[in-house]
Order: structure tokens, then sequence, then C-alpha cells
């Protein structure tokens, strides 16, 4: 984004790079269509499951925040590789930092996804 732009413009300029990034994320990251696919399966789902509100969100949230990780794993992995191909102890590390991120995040909507139907279940 251009310093100085301000008001509309600015979040015009911002909103064609968000597009763009999620463009690129979906053409060049496997993982980031993959849980793509999972939201646009899971958001219409959970509103058939859900017997709240409160449901849907602890059942869709998760999902969009596994996407917003992913993103950013794969922001940090472009960054890494644009610095050098050579192994070096930081660059791993903020890789691997970076997939164990995603890695909560799925844990996170696994856990909601068994969570909230089995107290649907329970509950009768």
């Amino acid at each position: 984004m251009k310093p100085g732009q301000t008001g509309l413009t600015r979040l015009i300029s911002a909103t064609r790079y968000s597009w763009l990034g999620l463009q690129a994320a979906w053409r060049h990251e496997a993982a980031f269509r993959q849980e793509a696919f999972l939201a646009i399966i899971g958001i219409p789902l959970a509103i058939g499951v859900s017997r709240n509100i409160t449901d849907f969100l602890l059942l869709t949230l998760p999902l969009l925040l596994l996407m917003l990780i992913e993103l950013l794993n794969s922001a940090i992995e472009a960054v890494v590789d644009r610095l050098g191909e050579d192994p070096h102890e930081l660059s791993g590390r903020a890789k691997d930092m970076g997939s164990a991120a995603v890695f909560i995040a799925i844990l996170m909507a696994g856990l909601s996804w068994v969570s909230i139907p089995a107290s649907i279940y329970l509950d009768g």
C-alpha cells in the first residue's frame, strides 16, 4: 500500500491486496485449499447441527481460524524461502513454529466438532 493513502482509497487498496493474498494462497497452497473446502462443507453443516448461535460460532470460528493461521504459516514459509534455500536453524524453527500453529488450530477445530455435536446428542 502506498504511503499517504487514507479513507476510502486505503480501504479499496487494502481490500484488493487481501483478495490478491487469498488468490495466491488458493493457487499455491494445497493445505489452504483443503482447509477452505473443509470450511465450505463445515459452515453449512454447522447451520444444520447447531441449536443456537453459540453452537454455530463454536463450530465455524475454529474453521475460519484454521484458514487464518494457514495464511500466516504460508506467509512465513514464503518469506523464509525468499531469504534463501540454505538450511538455517532459525529458518527451520520459524517454519516448524508456523506448522505447530496450524496443528493447534486443527486440534481446536476438531475439539469443537467433537464436543458440540456430542453435547447436542447427550442433551437430547
